[in-house]
């Protein structure tokens, strides 16, 4: 395996380890929160599964860039329409 196929996968445990660590401070949220916080998750999810398919060498590395790029702009995206303070008041 090579040395680009390996940081590949270990760039998607890295991936996985957010996952896994945040899953149970996500079911821990208010509902509205958890769906939220549940979209980011799974864009993380697929980003990882993408770096595993550039490793087995199932896409170029100009795929995983458009991959990758896809995802940040679909992360803030989310951001955008659904800013994390929007639930807050002044008191808060």
């Amino acid at each position: 395996m090579g040395r680009g196929a390996q940081r590949a996968l270990a760039a998607a445990r890295a991936l996985d380890d957010v996952v896994s660590d945040q899953l149970p401070v996500v079911a821990a949220l208010p509902e509205d929160l958890r769906a939220r916080a549940a979209d980011y998750l799974a864009e993380l999810v697929m980003l990882a599964q993408a770096y595993r398919h550039y490793a087995q060498g199932w896409i170029s590395r100009n795929e995983l860039a458009l991959r990758g790029r896809a995802t940040t702009d679909r992360l803030a995206g989310m951001r955008l329409t659904r800013p994390a303070t929007a639930h807050l008041t002044e008191q808060d």
